[in-house]
């Protein structure tokens, strides 16, 4: 959806929580290169980690995004929560440059 530039696709996703398709927009322009799909093998490397004290569970899913060039300078921050129907709650808590 990010590749896409399809902000208000991520933003209902995530039931418009922490950042609104417009700041999602703001970020990726703001980087100077567009989007690219990520390499295969790239979701098998994410940084995944439990949060302990989240009732349901939840994980903390960064993920690093890339251009056309390589790796690029944003990184994509999840938090990623069980549901006990459907599938996860996904929330956007941070797009940022590193």
């Amino acid at each position: 959806m990010l590749v896409a530039a399809d902000y208000q696709a991520v933003e209902d996703l995530t039931d418009g929580r922490r950042l609104a398709a417009d700041d999602l927009e703001r970020a990726v322009a703001g980087s100077g290169s567009p989007l690219a799909p990520l390499p295969a093998g790239t979701l098998d490397d994410l940084d995944v980690v439990e949060i302990e004290s989240a009732q349901p569970p939840a994980r903390s899913v960064v993920v690093d995004l890339w251009t056309a060039e390589g790796r690029g300078d944003l990184t994509l921050e999840l938090r990623v929560q069980d549901r006990p129907l459907g599938g996860p709650a996904v929330e956007v808590v941070d797009l940022r440059v590193l």
